[in-house]
């Protein structure tokens, strides 16, 4: 494809989360360097120079105007000048490649590709000010962001995670034993031999790493991973207090039941990671099928797909962040459970789906569930639950990152994928449409997308069918507050 292709095909799709158009016909706009941190901090994105937008046109066709630059060398120029002199912005993402002259119809626009800056190297700030030179991408544009943002992207930047932060004044006192107990036995249960099983309470969670002691100010105690894994469940609700754990069954209701089943703070359990997840992984792997094979004389129906919920469950913990506001839910319907955790990703989806990296945020919790045989090593674990669910036909795994609540969502449906329909028939115009308003407009409602298509909510539907069968896309959450996957490109 050409470059004038990408150019107009780009255009075709309105401004968006990954695109941004200035005018800038005489020199770099000082704006530009707000969207260069944006695109950096949330999904990298494609800035053009020498684009005017219309904002009264609703055609995509005529919303954008072609105008071209005066002296493409000179800005090119000053934009390697300005990104190379760490004085307009703390870190150059960009290669030789990621500006580019393009000539459309005798005008010049200058093209400029911002990578996703890893999170190593996140916050990308400007004018040397990370407080109010730090900024995030919305479908409305560049935005500071907010003291929470900032906060999650320092911590996520050190590579020994966030998990082993001392607790000052928590104590082995503040250690539900039972609880500790129960993960002592499926330790020793898998690791016989292991030289920690002698230890004294305090030992084994500081091997760990649950607790710790400051060689430098000679401070000990519990670890954010000993406290949150072990902790009885009001000093958890103490020093965590903007964190709630939740299970709700809402599968084989009656009438207008609410829900079937509920895990909450009501007193009954201590409220520990630990026991949030021993208690819920049977309620959710219980209804799931279950073939019936010996080995030996023992029945074995740990099946491929309970492993992949143990691993679900498990990425939940090990990758939430436990520092924002949020909830770690887990919710089980009839035909999907519905995994979300505070934070937001460390890894752009794509690469998570590949697999082949694993960018805990807890990672002494991660190397506990290890130890218990929970969780896949180096970055296995998201394609193990793609495989389980292919092996059954079920509709593929949807991971969906809310940046506007401070959470991710794994929505696990239990049904197969639709059959009845040509997998490989090309998608008409009309479907064309359809995809790109969903990619500029993920929130979209039914109601909206017929109006902006001129069309009525029959043929709409239709059409919307059409694309789930042929796995274009997916809907995640309900029809007035949920989002639309784009699962397949065109």
């Amino acid at each position: 494809m050409s470059k004038i292709d990408n150019i107009y095909k780009l255009l075709s799709e309105g401004e968006r989360v990954t695109l941004e158009c200035k005018k800038a016909m005489k020199g770099v706009p000082s704006s530009l360097w707000d969207t260069y941190s944006a695109f950096a901090n949330t999904y990298g994105g494609t800035i053009l120079l020498g684009v005017v937008e219309h904002m009264n046109e609703h055609d995509n066709a005529k919303r954008f105007e072609i105008v071209g630059v005066e002296d493409a060398d000179k800005i090119r120029k000053d934009l390697w000048n300005t990104v190379n002199s760490r004085e307009k912005v703390n870190i150059n993402l960009l290669c030789d490649d990621d500006i580019q002259t393009i000539d459309i119809d005798g005008k010049n626009i200058i093209a400029i590709n911002v990578p996703r800056a890893d999170y190593t190297f996140r916050p990308v700030y400007i004018n040397n000010n990370l407080s109010r030179g730090t900024f995030k991408r919305n479908h409305e544009g560049d935005y500071h962001c907010t003291e929470q943002e900032l906060k999650m992207m320092l911590r996520d930047a050190n590579e020994a995670g966030n998990d082993g932060l001392l607790l000052e004044y928590y104590t082995m006192d503040d250690i539900d034993i039972p609880t500790l107990e129960r993960f002592r036995q499926m330790f020793q249960n898998l690791h016989p031999e292991h030289q920690w099983n002698s230890s004294e309470h305090k030992e084994f969670l500081s091997n760990f790493g649950g607790y710790k002691k400051d060689r430098r100010t000679g401070k000990e105690g519990l670890t954010m991973a000993g406290l949150l894994m072990f902790g009885k469940g009001l000093p958890v609700r103490e020093r965590f207090d903007n964190l709630r754990m939740d299970y709700i069954d809402k599968s084989n209701l009656i009438g207008d039941q609410r829900y079937s089943d509920r895990l909450t703070y009501d007193g009954t359990w201590e409220n520990n990671l630990f026991n949030f997840i021993r208690i819920v992984i049977p309620k959710l792997t219980r209804d799931l099928p279950h073939p019936f094979s010996m080995n030996g004389v023992v029945r074995k129906d740990d099946t491929l797909q309970a492993k992949a919920v143990r691993e679900a469950i498990t990425n939940m913990v090990i990758h939430a962040d436990f520092m924002v506001n949020g909830v770690l839910k887990v919710e089980k319907y009839d035909d999907c459970f519905v995994l979300t955790n505070p934070g937001l990703l460390k890894l752009p989806i794509e690469q998570i789906y590949k697999g082949g990296e694993s960018k805990a945020r807890n990672q002494r919790m991660q190397n506990m569930f290890r130890m218990i045989g929970y969780g896949e090593n180096l970055g296995s674990g998201f394609p193990l639950i793609l495989n389980a669910w292919n092996e059954k036909h079920w509709i593929k795994p949807e991971l969906l990152e809310q940046p506007e609540l401070m959470q991710v969502k794994l929505t696990l449906h239990i049904r197969n994928e639709p059959v009845n329909e040509p997998v490989n028939e090309p998608v008409n115009e009309r479907q064309r449409a359809i995809l790109s308003a969903m990619k500029q407009f993920p929130s979209i409602t039914r109601d909206e997308l017929a109006n902006k298509l001129d069309v009525s909510l029959a043929t709409l539907k239709r059409e919307l069918t059409s694309l789930r069968k042929r796995g274009y896309i997916a809907r995640s959450g309900s029809d007035k507050n949920g989002q639309w996957l784009i699962l397949r490109n065109i």
